[in-house]
């Protein structure tokens, strides 16, 4: 099916074109069991519903949470999702992807606790849940796609790829094995400050090809960190060995399951870049026998090819496919990794581009085992009191909802402070009109194909 923006005025008109495009997906007439408890680590959240790690882009310069962080963070712990997955901070200075990226360090720990105690404050404040959020920081190393600013040293990729190099600054030098390998123990460093602070788990990021992410595909890299599975994975499975014998805190993961780059330059792809999940079942299987019960999971990358993990009605390019097409894949991919290791706990997503009945999908994949929590990323940043519509409404409101028009990512890419242009758009609007300056970004250095 060609793609097609959203129009549906009626369930009964998704549903039809659900159909036409001969996929499955399930659609729940009751979002009860999104309001249900779950427990996880031994802990018990008051709903099934997550607040993906978003970045906003409006950290200072010294990586602490800035003054729009902690309004995005206050209206999201209000708005009673039972899960808070805080957007991606850098383990280190040149690791992070823009120049406010959050870097947490021992010189703004202060701002962090100051940010924490905010969220758990807001959420209090309202009477929606019983239970308070449960609470993840995410962890990165941006690889290829950080900006570490005049130190033109501290450019670094993981093996060469001829799909993403001619679009992430080819000169960049590979990192080497004893780099990677001290860097380790800098995301150990984080973890303490994270326990320290408050929250219940760090996530390990390893999606949309930052180094992690990277590192799972690095199929032509040589050294002990490339080639072999073992040696692909080494890495993230160092860290959670080594954060799990210094720090007692829960442990989360976000992975790219399909990168939809042919093989041997992707992850979770076969030689025609179509999905062979044979590698992201096992590595789900080795997590779950290094006691990791949360995994959040994504699909493709946002600097590349957007629509295979973010179906949307417009943007820097029109996608070959009807969006329906690419939320079923993401969706589906979601569930043949949760077959592969049932007893944790998966995040899923691909609900934004269905308004209001994203809450109908994300209910019944939930209901048919798919899946354990739904996350909402983009839809979070338009409405981030979703999840207290859904308990005291039993549905989305659509004049709420988010249209995906991607101008929170247009902002992103421009080093702009981002968030929902159209529904937020007296705060946000100006700033991305600053930020892109009449600009947008070009068709031609982002894949049109999967």
């Amino acid at each position: 099916m060609e793609h097609k923006k959203f129009s549906y005025r009626h369930p009964d008109e998704l549903k039809e074109d659900i159909a036409r495009a001969g996929v499955e997906l399930p659609f729940s007439e009751q979002l009860d069991i999104l309001k249900t408890s779950i427990s996880l680590y031994g802990k018990l959240l008051p709903n099934r519903m997550a607040i993906h790690p978003m970045e906003g882009c409006d950290g200072t310069t010294a990586g602490a949470p800035g003054e729009l962080t902690f309004r995005r963070y206050e209206r999201f712990c209000a708005g009673g999702a039972g899960l808070i997955w805080v957007e991606a901070c850098a383990v280190c200075r040149e690791g992070r992807s823009n120049p406010r990226h959050l870097f947490l360090h021992q010189e703004n720990m202060p701002e962090f606790q100051k940010l924490y105690d905010s969220m758990i404050a807001s959420a209090k404040n309202e009477s929606i849940n019983e239970l308070r959020p449960y609470t993840v920081l995410q962890l990165t190393h941006a690889g290829r796609y950080s900006k570490p600013g005049n130190d033109p040293t501290a450019l670094i990729a993981v093996p060469e790829n001829p799909y993403l190099d001619p679009v992430s600054n080819p000169n960049r030098r590979l990192i080497s094995d004893d780099e990677l390998e001290q860097l380790e123990n800098q995301y150990v460093s984080t973890a303490l400050m994270a326990k320290e602070i408050g929250f219940d788990a760090v996530d390990i990021k390893a999606c949309h090809r930052y180094l992690i992410s990277e590192l799972l595909s690095a199929h032509t890299r040589e050294g002990r960190y490339g080639g072999s599975f073992e040696n692909r994975t080494r890495f993230l499975l160092n860290i959670i060995d080594r954060i799990k014998a210094r720090v007692d805190i829960d442990i989360a993961v976000r992975i790219n399951a399909y990168d939809a780059i042919p093989y041997p330059f992707g992850w979770g792809t076969d030689a025609d870049g179509n999905p062979d999940l044979t590698e992201p079942r096992r590595l789900m299987q080795l997590l779950n026998e290094k006691g990791v019960r949360l995994v959040n999971i994504s699909t493709g990358n946002p600097y590349y090819n957007p629509h295979i993990g973010r179906a949307a009605d417009s943007g820097p390019y029109v996608a070959s496919e009807h969006p329906i097409e690419s939320a079923a894949r993401m969706l589906h991919i979601i569930k043949e990794l949760k077959e592969a290791a049932p007893v944790i706990n998966l995040v899923g997503t691909g609900f934004s581009w269905f308004r209001e009945y994203g809450a109908n999908i994300a209910a019944g994949c939930i209901e048919q085992g798919w899946m354990d929590l739904a996350g909402f990323g983009r839809q979070a940043f338009a409405y981030p009191d979703f999840a207290r519509d859904i308990i005291t409404h039993g549905a989305m409101l659509r004049n709420k909802c988010c249209t995906t028009c991607t101008k929170c990512t247009e902002v992103m890419r421009f080093n702009g402070q981002t968030g929902c242009v159209t529904k937020d758009n007296k705060l946000y609007l100006p700033l991305w009109r600053t930020a892109t300056n009449g600009q947008t970004m070009m068709s031609s250095r982002i894949a049109t194909h999967i």
